[in-house]
């Protein structure tokens, strides 16, 4: 099973791609993660450049998304939303549609209590304009983020590593659904 993770973060050592690899190292056998590392290549959003020939970035992109069964997006929040380097990469998703249907696992994440709650109804907004299966029991808030891992990235908080473990149980159900449909 392929799943392509994407963190909403470009700092190198952010947070959000730490969760996502602790994410990684608990998921069940049998999945395969490609960690998208060209959100900071993507350029602005433009329909005069979306064309049949696509920028290479954002090809390579889509590229991902078409050979993947499911997609894990893990976001900060940032100013009460999903960065913009995130939605960028979203916008470039619309009008080649690879997110249409595309089991997705939502999870935003933050420092604060909340858990970046506003980031989360962001994304979500955003994927279900898309037309992305926005798969049930796999979409989670993880609060105090910075407390739920240790400095080599693994979870210390053994509730937040078993939801997110059922979270990807969930999205790799749905990715094999959808494998059996077509």
């Amino acid at each position: 099973m392929r799943i392509a993770a994407i963190s909403g973060s470009l700092r190198a050592s952010s947070t959000t791609t730490s969760l996502i690899r602790a994410i990684i190292a608990v998921a069940p056998e049998g999945m395969r993660f490609t960690l998208y590392d060209g959100l900071g290549e993507l350029p602005h959003f433009s329909r005069d450049i979306d064309t049949d020939e696509a920028p290479e970035p954002v090809a390579r992109l889509r590229r991902l998304l078409r050979e993947s069964d499911g997609v894990l997006i893990c976001t900060p929040e940032y100013a009460f939303g999903i960065p913009g380097s995130l939605k960028n990469a979203l916008d470039w998703l619309v009008s080649s549609g690879e997110l249409a249907g595309m089991p997705v696992a939502a999870i935003s994440a933050s420092p604060s209590p909340l858990g970046g709650d506003k980031a989360l109804a962001s994304l979500l907004l955003t994927l279900t304009a898309e037309a992305a299966h926005i798969v049930d029991g796999a979409t989670m808030q993880v609060p105090t983020v910075n407390r739920k891992l240790d400095a080599g990235g693994a979870f210390t908080d053994t509730a937040i590593a078993h939801a997110v473990r059922a979270a990807l149980e969930a999205l790799a159900q749905a990715a094999s659904d959808r494998r059996e449909m077509v």
